[in-house]
């Protein structure tokens, strides 16, 4: 397993992150257990701000919460000076609650309610992304009656499709999200926003998927939107004052990965307004970004107890952990690959093949097919790496089983962030109907 940020295997033989033994934090917390490597985080977050900063434009890289996110997680943001992206009203709540400068807040979301337009509104946030007809008029009236001017973005579909899986691809035409360009529906939407008094329009956004490993989609993305700007500019008079280029930066799951650095993509992207700005003669936007996974995905780790071991002989040998797809439906879901390493016995070679199959009465709870482990033997841990990415924030209770803690790691010492879920936890909002059973 490859270790990314502060993870290594220290003189006992064991998986140590953030200077903190795995088979200690076990012991401590329980498992499964989501670890995050702070340090790493706050590293990736300034990442991004030296990148902009050496291209010379202004900027806002918000953090896009549903990768993540807790009271916690908000509070570490906000030191890193990062604006923070939300798509529902949880979200807002969450980071409200964490006292996270609520003009530093955008919000997203293809359906909005009106209850979560409305506190977005009553606090303040910073922008709408506005992403279909319904809410260009929904959110202007609520704005007029609350005597308020409103900063929104248009979300817009450039009709260029990521390399990634289709279940994350989100620029292309056929989307649930966005304003189509080639249809003219986000030049349509653009003239009515900015004809509506309590909008103020500040610009664009696209999002063209995740799991991006190349420059060339943000590229094709960055033509498209700018010859847009310019129509927009031409037909209204009007400038934007933002060009949102969304998040989808990759990161390394499996060796496979080749993500390119930080640095990297925001050059690329950075160089391509410059050009299409200059070939316009646009004055050049603020560039504002929204990277997620690319944040906290491989400083996440998920580490489990080993239970029951199947071997079904000439076939394969089924090696059963205390989780599955409760707290990572991403292999479910996405057919998404992983790598392991058992953490009480980092050193050891592999010596057999193994598959990593979940506890839920499910055939497709499995988190790894046919990995290389050292013979692995019940009460051992197991450390998945790469899951702080949608893994906690897609965790579910099926079968009614918990979900994990989560736990902050750094220097040696260890913050609970989220608590585990109790089996109290879990029937708290049932209600028993009060007749008795037939």
């Amino acid at each position: 397993m490859y270790l990314h940020g502060t993870s290594r295997v220290n003189e006992k033989g064991h998986l140590e992150i953030g200077g903190c033994d795995t088979t200690e934090l076990a012991k401590a917390y329980g498992t499964p257990l989501y670890i995050y490597d702070e340090a790493l985080i706050r590293q990736k977050c300034r990442a991004y701000h030296e990148a902009f900063r050496q291209s010379g434009f202004s900027y806002q890289v918000a953090y896009a919460s549903k990768a993540f996110l807790c009271m916690e997680m908000c509070r570490l943001v906000a030191e890193e000076n990062m604006s923070l992206d939300v798509v529902s009203g949880g979200e807002l709540y969450t980071a409200l609650q964490a006292g996270f400068p609520a003009e530093r807040i955008h919000f997203h979301g293809n359906n909005k309610t009106e209850a979560e337009l409305v506190m977005a509104l009553e606090a303040g946030i910073g922008c709408f992304v506005v992403d279909n007809f319904f809410e260009l008029e929904v959110l202007h009236d609520l704005a007029k009656e609350r005597a308020l001017t409103v900063n929104i973005l248009l979300r817009v579909t450039p009709g260029v499709e990521a390399h990634t899986h289709e279940y994350i691809t989100t620029g292309q035409d056929d989307s649930k999200f966005g304003f189509g360009i080639s249809s003219n529906q986000a030049l349509q939407a653009m003239k009515m926003a900015i004809l509506k008094p309590h909008y103020h329009v500040i610009g664009i956004h696209s999002h063209i998927g995740s799991q991006i490993f190349e420059t060339e989609g943000f590229v094709r993305a960055i033509e498209v939107l700018s010859a847009f700007l310019n129509i927009v500019r031409e037909e209204t008079g009007h400038t934007m004052q933002v060009l949102n280029l969304g998040g989808g930066f990759g990161i390394r799951y499996t060796e496979g990965d080749t993500p390119l650095p930080v640095a990297s993509y925001i050059q690329e992207v950075t160089d391509a307004v410059r050009e299409q700005c200059t070939a316009y003669n646009y004055p050049l936007p603020e560039i504002w970004i929204e990277p997620g996974r690319s944040i906290v995905g491989d400083a996440g780790t998920t580490l489990y107890t080993v239970g029951s071991i199947k071997e079904v002989p000439g076939i394969r040998k089924y090696v059963a952990v205390d989780g599955g797809m409760t707290d990572n439906i991403r292999p479910a879901l996405y057919n998404a690959s992983y790598e392991a390493m058992l953490a009480n016995r980092a050193n050891e070679a592999p010596t057999e093949t193994v598959s990593i199959a979940g506890k839920c009465c499910e055939s497709g709870d499995m988190l790894i097919w046919d990995i290389q482990l050292p013979t692995v033997a019940s009460w051992d841990l197991l450390a998945v790496s790469c899951t702080g990415a949608y893994g906690y924030s897609m965790a579910n209770n099926y079968n009614r089983i918990t979900r994990p803690g989560v736990v902050f790691v750094k220097d040696g010492s260890a913050q609970v962030v989220v608590e585990r879920e109790s089996f109290a936890d879990l029937i708290k909002n049932d209600r028993v109907r009060t007749r008795e059973f037939v």
